[in-house]
C-alpha cells in the first residue's frame, strides 16, 4: 500500500527511484577517486543539458538564492547599473541581491500581477541606462509567467548587457539554449527541473561573464561565492583530480549525476515537448473546470507550472481537501494576491498519470469546497488532451 502522497508543488518535486538511490548510498570521500569521477560527469553534462558547450559550469552547496547571489558577486561592482526583467516575487529578490553588492538597479514591470514588461519598454530602458548586467527571471515561481528569454537576450546583447537568466523553475523543463540565445550567465538549482533534492546551487557562466568577472577592479564581495575560489576546484574535478575549497554535498552530486544522465537519455528537445505535453495537459483540466491562471495572457504561460486562482467562493481552505484526497500542492507566494491562488508544479519525471490524479484531487477538493461544477469534467479535459497530444 503507498503510505504516501503525490507532491506536486513547484519544488521539491518527485524524484525517480534511481536518483533516490543514488541519494541512499554510502557516502565517499569528496576525493576518492569514484567521486571525482563521477562529479566530473556531471559537470560535462551540465553544459549539454545547458546547451552551453562553452560554458563554465558551477555546482556548490546550496539553494537557488545561492545560485542567483554567485551570480551577483562576481558580475558586479559597486555602482554598476542593472536592469532587471521584473515578473514577480523571484525578480524582486534578484534586484535585492544585486543592490546589496552595490549595483545601481532599474526595474521593468509588466502591467500587473501576472503580466511580464513589453520588449519595447525593456529595450528602451537598455537605451536609458547602458546597464552591465540584464537579469530575466525565466519562470517566476510566484507567478508561473514565463518570460521570452529568446527575444529578451538578443535585446541584452544589442546593448551590451550581460545577460543573466534565473532558470531556477525552468531549466531542465522550460526550451532554453543557452550558447544559441546569447544567454551569458544561466542558473538553477537542483531541486526542481533537474531532479535532484535540494541542496545544490548550479551556475554555468559564458565566456563573456568569465572575461567581466576576470576584469574586476575589486575583490568579490562574498567569500563563499567567490569563483576565485569556486574555478580551480571545478576545473580540478572535470580534469579527474582532487581538490578541495568548501566540502561538496557528496549524496547530491552523485544524485546529480545520475538525474543530468536520465535528462541527457530522454534529449532536451523531446524533455521540452513532453514538458509542454503535461502542461497543455493540466492547463486543459483547469480550463475545463472554469478556473483561471495568474498569468495575463497565454504567451505568458510557464509549462513548469500553473498558477490557479480560486474560483468565487472557494478560498484556500480548498488546499486541505486536496492534501486528503492525496496530492500536495502549494499556496500563493505573491504578497500582492497571495490568497487568491495556489500553484501546482509539473515538471522534472512528471508523468501523465500524475496530471490525473492532480486534477482528480482539485476535482474533490473543489466540490468539498461547495464549487458547482460536472464532476469528470476536468478529468476529461485532461484525459483527451493527453491522448491528442500523444498521438501528435
Amino acid at each position: 500500500m503507498k503510505n504516501r502522497k503525490l507532491l506536486m508543488i513547484p519544488g521539491p518535486i518527485e524524484f525517480t527511484p534511481d536518483v533516490l538511490r543514488a541519494m541512499g548510498m554510502p557516502t565517499t570521500s569528496h576525493v576518492a577517486a569514484n567521486f571525482i569521477e563521477v562529479f566530473g560527469q556531471a559537470l560535462e553534462d551540465l553544459r549539454k543539458v545547458f546547451l552551453a558547450p562553452s560554458g563554465q559550469p558551477f555546482v556548490v552547496p546550496g539553494s537557488g538564492t545561492l545560485a542567483m547571489d554567485m551570480a551577483a558577486a562576481n558580475l558586479i561592482e559597486r555602482g554598476d547599473q542593472a536592469l532587471v526583467v521584473n515578473s514577480g516575487y523571484f525578480s524582486d529578490r534578484f534586484a535585492k541581491i544585486l543592490e546589496r553588492y552595490g549595483a545601481v538597479v532599474t526595474h521593468v514591470h509588466g502591467r500587473t500581477v501576472g503580466d511580464a514588461p513589453p520588449l519595447s519598454e525593456v529595450e528602451a530602458a537598455l537605451q536609458a541606462i547602458r546597464p552591465k548586467v540584464m537579469t530575466i527571471t525565466h519562470v517566476d515561481t510566484s507567478t508561473a509567467v514565463a518570460t521570452n528569454v529568446r527575444e529578451l537576450s538578443a535585446l541584452g546583447r544589442k546593448h551590451e548587457a550581460l545577460v543573466i537568466v534565473d532558470g531556477v523553475c525552468a531549466t531542465a523543463g522550460e526550451e532554453m539554449r543557452q550558447d544559441e540565445w546569447g544567454i551569458d550567465l544561466a542558473l538553477t538549482a537542483s531541486q526542481k527541473a533537474i531532479g535532484v533534492p535540494p541542496g545544490l546551487a548550479i551556475v554555468v557562466a559564458g565566456l563573456r561573464a568569465m572575461e567581466a568577472f576576470r576584469k574586476r577592479t575589486t575583490p568579490v564581495g562574498s567569500f563563499y561565492a567567490d569563483w576565485t575560489e569556486w574555478l580551480p576546484i571545478m576545473q580540478s574535478y572535470e580534469g579527474r583530480k582532487p581538490s578541495y575549497f568548501a566540502t561538496p554535498a557528496v549524496n547530491l552530486v552523485w544524485a546529480l549525476n545520475v538525474s543530468l544522465k536520465g535528462i541527457l537519455s530522454e534529449g532536451m528537445d523531446a524533455r521540452f515537448a513532453r514538458h509542454r505535453r503535461m502542461s497543455g495537459a493540466f492547463k486543459a483540466g483547469i480550463g475545463a473546470l472554469g478556473l483561471k491562471q495568474l498569468p495575463v495572457r497565454t504567451d505568458l504561460l510557464a509549462t513548469t507550472l500553473s498558477a490557479v486562482y480560486y474560483p468565487q467562493g472557494v478560498d484556500k481552505g480548498m488546499l486541505k481537501y486536496i492534501d486528503e484526497a492525496g496530492v500536495i500542492v502549494a499556496g500563493g507566494l505573491h504578497p500582492a494576491v497571495r490568497d487568491q491562488y495556489f500553484r501546482v508544479g509539473h515538471m522534472g519525471a512528471v508523468t501523465g498519470a500524475d496530471i490525473l490524479a492532480t486534477i482528480g484531487a482539485i476535482e474533490s477538493g473543489l466540490k468539498r469546497s461547495g464549487y458547482k461544477f460536472e464532476v469528470g469534467t476536468g478529468l476529461a479535459a485532461a484525459q483527451a488532451a493527453l491522448e491528442g497530444l500523444s498521438q501528435m
